[in-house]
């Protein structure tokens, strides 16, 4: 009978613990990371052809999975346990990915030349661009190599009617096995898809009625 005490305080100490450690991790800081300044591109001297081409756009809030709508930190150890998606404990987003993915796309393509428009600004005829994210992560290939993994479906519409869809995949080395070495890989195959979109819109014939 002498040991029901002893177990009952043992449990209760080891809750104590477990709520110590819980709110110590609450209290460290977190570090916020962005894609950084939307500098204009290198290849800014082919805005003109795709201003031609291009003309006036509407730009749609990307969409993607409910994880991407918080502002936490994905990696993977794709060598470990690809099925797995995990969190850096204390690095965040400043906004959720999908916003500051539709933010970076629609700074890539007015830098093009092209008139951005949102959905309220929309009239009959200008086309319509639609973007879903399938994969946006800090992807660890080894315990040694990781890159910045974005891969989305972008699409466009005049009206009700489909024009064209294409899939597009960016992988950028991280240049360092960290969050913000996966932030900064991720930034750049968001700029580099960014890049490859405005490409293709441009050889679309958009202003064409």
């Amino acid at each position: 009978m002498t040991l029901l005490p002893h177990r009952l305080i043992a449990v209760l100490a080891a809750a104590g613990l477990l709520l110590t450690g819980c709110a110590s991790q609450k209290g460290e800081p977190n570090t916020q990371f962005d894609f950084g300044p939307a500098a204009p591109p290198a290849a800014a001297q082919t805005a003109q052809p795709v201003q031609a081409a291009l003309g006036a756009i509407v730009v749609t809030d990307v969409t993607g999975s409910s994880a991407l709508e918080n502002e936490r930190m994905f990696y993977r150890l794709s060598y470990a346990d690809a099925l797995q998606a995990r969190s850096y404990a204390n690095s965040r987003w400043t906004a959720n990915p999908l916003q500051m993915m539709t933010q970076r796309l629609k700074t890539r393509i007015a830098q093009s030349g092209a008139k951005v428009l949102s959905e309220t600004d929309a009239s009959n005829g200008i086309p319509i661009l639609r973007v879903d994210v399938d994969e946006f992560v800090h992807d660890f290939r080894s315990a040694t190599q990781s890159e910045g993994q974005v891969a989305l479906r972008a699409s466009v519409f005049r009206g009700h009617v489909l024009v064209d869809q294409r899939s597009f995949v960016r992988s950028t080395a991280a240049g360092t096995l960290d969050a913000a070495g996966g932030a900064r890989a991720l930034a750049a195959s968001t700029d580099a898809i960014a890049a490859d979109i405005v490409a293709w819109l441009g050889t679309l014939d958009l202003n064409r009625r």
